[in-house]
């Protein structure tokens, strides 16, 4: 994935490579927006609304026709348009030059079956709406079923109503004409399929049930409840049929039981896996304090944490406070990284939740977003504990507090005592 810097005057063209409909807009209110937000969304609405009448393709607009048309900050447009592609609603392509052109093309969403039997998009959907708004949505798709046990069939076959006459021959052209497009979520795989599959002896699978499909459930089922491929061959080897065969719906209920069973009833949801691009730190600097905040920004917190028990799983309640800053406090996950630091170092390596609960709402009611900001409130909040507890015995603090950076390049005697920091 190629990042690129988008400014106002960067303009773009809006491209239909489907089919939209009034259906497609329940789909994406639906099925959609609970899961990526009403902004994006929006953004979605209003590209499509930029097409010419025949819906095919846009005149040139400049970022900040988005800007006021929506009345949301270039870097709100920006995360909304990666909602947009992560979920596979949207394409972009850019051309760079002195101005740069963008052109954002535009997808269908997926049918409610296509989506709703997604074992990321349905876990998802479910964790976001509640039990009860799911079964709504579930009922409202679900197509009524007629009892036809006492009827008969008498629908018309075509060369029952049609008959065929001399027609002139003439060469069929149908390339690039609008037909119905949607995208597949593309994930990168973190598990291996050949290894989990030599955990499972010959005799209990049969290798033909390993289709293309069946692979990218196991893909997706990895990805949405984080498992490896121990606990993937497992899952597998308890939902094989008579046949030897992997029994998909056995595996999807197998895999939800388990997550459920650790986390307390609760399932995933969809989050950002490290801080944002928009929100980063520019590129350039190679000081030791941004490289620093480069480690902070490029990690997620769970490895995050995982790195400061020296590769040890976090715990179950551990989880449940990376769950409650990311999804409760809303906080990106760059700054939990910061966050995550600061409590560790001040409160003997221990992870306590009143105490982070208190943190975080701090720093959630001063609209923390970048890992800069949340060090340099870091460092206040340690002054202030030091001037109001003099008597109290802080046993360290990061290495990062209290320092005034140059801007240079880091040693390489910089560079071992950061790792050393960083646990890296």
């Amino acid at each position: 994935m190629i990042k690129e810097k988008v400014l106002p005057a960067d303009t773009f063209v809006v491209v239909n490579r489907t089919i939209l409909n009034n259906e497609d807009r329940k789909l994406l209110i639906m099925l959609y927006q609970p899961i990526i937000g009403y902004k994006a969304i929006s953004l979605y609405f209003t590209l499509w609304s930029d097409l010419d009448k025949r819906e095919i393709t846009s005149i040139e607009y400049t970022h900040h026709h988005l800007m006021t048309s929506m009345q949301l900050r270039l870097t709100e447009i920006i995360e909304a348009r990666e909602k947009l592609e992560a979920i596979g609603l949207i394409k972009t392509y850019i051309k760079k030059q002195n101005i740069n052109n963008f052109v954002y093309e535009l997808y269908s969403p997926i049918s409610a079956s296509e989506f709703l039997n997604n074992p990321i998009l349905s876990t998802s959907l479910f964790n976001n709406v509640g039990k009860f708004e799911y079964e709504k949505i579930i009922d409202y798709f679900k197509v009524p079923r007629i009892n036809l046990k006492e009827y008969q069939e008498i629908t018309c076959n075509f060369d029952e109503v049609f008959a065929q006459s001399n027609i002139n021959e003439f060469e069929i052209v149908n390339s690039n004409l609008q037909k119905f497009s949607s995208n597949k979520l593309n994930i990168t795989p973190k598990i291996d399929i050949d290894n989990i599959v030599s955990m499972i002896p010959d005799d209990m699978l049969n290798i033909r049930s390993l289709t293309k499909d069946t692979k990218d459930l196991i893909y997706k089922i990895s990805f949405i409840y984080n498992y490896d491929d121990a606990t993937m061959s497992e899952l597998i080897r308890n939902s094989l049929n008579d046949k030897k065969m992997i029994d998909k719906k056995a595996l999807r209920l197998a895999s939800r039981k388990l997550y459920q069973f650790d986390n307390s009833g609760k399932l995933p949801s969809i989050i950002y896996r490290n801080q944002p691009e928009y929100l980063r730190k520019p590129v350039g600097d190679v000081s030791k304090k941004a490289k620093i905040i480069y480690q902070f920004e490029t990690t997620s917190p769970y490895d995050f944490l995982m790195s400061k028990y020296n590769g040890s799983k976090p715990s179950k309640s551990d989880l449940g406070i990376l769950e409650f800053l990311l999804l409760d406090m809303n906080l990106n996950p760059g700054v939990v990284n910061v966050l995550i630091d600061f409590t560790l170092k001040i409160n003997n390596n221990k992870l306590t939740k009143a105490y982070i609960d208190k943190i975080a709402s701090q720093w959630a009611k001063s609209k923390i977003e970048t890992v800069e900001d949340a060090m340099n409130i870091a460092s206040t909040e340690y002054k202030t504990r030091t001037n109001f507890k003099k008597t109290t015995k802080i046993d360290t603090k990061p290495d990062w507090f209290d320092k005034e950076f140059k801007e240079e390049s880091a040693t390489e005697k910089e560079v071992e005592e950061l790792e050393k920091l960083l646990n890296v």
